[in-house]
């Protein structure tokens, strides 16, 4: 991943994403809000996010993403219901693309065009409460 002073500015993002990218960035670094997550795995899926965000979230935008479906945790559970999990909040893995209803993440993809698919709250929200 890109060394954090290589970051786009929230400025030069499309309003969408730097609103996904400014409550992403908002949350610790340091301490997850989903307990089962160790901090390794919090630093790799946040910063993978970051990247995401930076990379590719002007092209998920035109595609018509929104943040349930790219950081959408269980609303009770977090990442333990990965059934409910966003694209980016399962493995953070880096992204390689993303098109219309699939993103190409580094060992997989993530669909969104699954029948009878759910996805909760963004991680943010879940934050706020608290998890």
């Amino acid at each position: 991943m890109r060394p954090h002073s290589y970051r786009r500015a929230i400025s030069d993002l499309l309003p969408a994403v730097a609103t996904w990218r400014d409550k992403r960035e908002r949350i610790s670094e340091r301490a997850s809000t989903c307990r089962d997550l160790t901090p390794m795995q919090w630093t790799k899926l946040r910063e993978s996010a970051l990247d995401f965000c930076d990379r590719f979230g002007a092209e998920a935008d035109r595609h018509g993403w929104i943040a349930r479906q790219l950081f959408g945790v269980h609303p009770q559970h977090g990442t333990l219901r990965v059934g409910y999990c966003g694209a980016l909040m399962i493995a953070g893995d880096r992204v390689h693309g993303v098109g219309a209803d699939r993103i190409v993440i580094e060992r997989t993809a993530a669909r969104r065009d699954k029948q009878g698919q759910e996805w909760g709250p963004p991680i943010w929200e879940f934050a706020v409460k608290g998890g």
